[in-house]
């Protein structure tokens, strides 16, 4: 072999083709998402339209389980409790969430990662003890009737298992979410802007409107996803907290996999819920101006 023949072999050795790095450090990813997200999904949609005998599942393909949904006022119900416990938890932490998350942001300074660690706090616990805890401060015999009972007051029993119990636990779970949300938003925000508006004569509460809210909406909007679509499943919190008056979407849902054994019935509301989830993404997502929003989509 002579010198002038090297790149011929070169070629004919690199003539197969190649998969391009970036494919090969994206195909994990693919896979565990296809696995694990897609292919469950698929299976829940297909078995909405089978039915459920004796606990087993039958290819039989019909709409029946969505007619019981549909036209069972006891779902109705249900899936619209689970709604608007939602919207008044998202609401709530939304209110809550955009003082601190603006105090943090702009006063927090060198103590800013701390503060929003602090925030993070509850995660170090699993839900059912944070749960256990607040039935120990809102129960019959918890903190807060105990504090009455030293000063001479009666208990409180709409603490517990109300619907008032059950937002509050749902505000205490996912407060943390809004809060980090809007908190990466405004950590972005260049506050001189705020002082520009004030030397063109407009207050704090029309800077806020017109300056801060718009600017960082899209946080907003992150943060009222990341509260709302787990609220809306939510089973555990109106267990423990609410009791039968909060009985909600999630809650019937799971007994369907669960104490009844109708799979195919709990399919159907599975899917439900996710076209309601899906619903709320893509309203936050026309509700977001990029432009208004600070982001012009060019490149420097």
């Amino acid at each position: 072999m002579t010198t002038a023949d090297i790149p011929l072999v070169r070629q004919r050795a690199g003539s197969g083709p190649t998969i391009p790095p970036a494919v090969l450090l994206v195909a994990p990813g693919v896979v565990f998402i296809i696995c694990t997200l897609l292919l469950p999904l698929l299976a829940v949609v297909v078995f909405s339209f089978w039915k459920t005998e004796s606990y087993e599942l039958y290819m039989d393909w019909n709409l029946d389980n969505y007619r019981v949904l549909f036209r069972e006022p006891a779902y109705r119900v249900f899936l619209l409790r689970s709604i608007a416990g939602a919207a008044v938890t998202s609401f709530v932490c939304l209110v809550y969430a955009w003082p601190v998350a603006y105090f943090i942001a702009r006063h927090g300074g060198r103590y800013r990662l701390l503060l929003v660690l602090l925030l993070a706090a509850p995660f170090f616990t699993g839900v059912i003890l944070r749960i256990a805890a607040l039935q120990g401060i809102l129960g019959p015999g918890g903190l807060i009737n105990m504090g009455l009972g030293m000063i001479g007051l009666d208990p409180i029993q709409a603490l517990m298992y109300t619907p008032v119990a059950a937002t509050l636990g749902h505000v205490y779970l996912f407060m943390p979410f809004m809060v980090t949300a809007v908190y990466l938003s405004l950590v972005n925000f260049d506050f001189a802007l705020l002082e520009t508006a004030k030397i063109n004569g407009a207050g704090p509460v029309r800077a806020f409107i017109e300056v801060t809210w718009p600017l960082n909406w899209i946080g907003t909007a992150i943060g009222l996803i990341l509260v709302f679509i787990p609220c809306l499943a939510s089973a555990v919190t109106p267990r423990f907290l609410g009791g039968p008056r909060s009985t909600s979407f999630g809650m019937s849902l799971g007994q369907q996999f669960g104490e009844t054994g109708t799979w195919a019935l709990g399919s159907a509301m599975s899917v439900v819920l996710f076209i309601a989830s899906c619903a709320v993404v893509v309203l936050m997502g026309f509700s977001v101006n990029p432009r208004r929003s600070g982001f012009t989509g060019s490149r420097q």
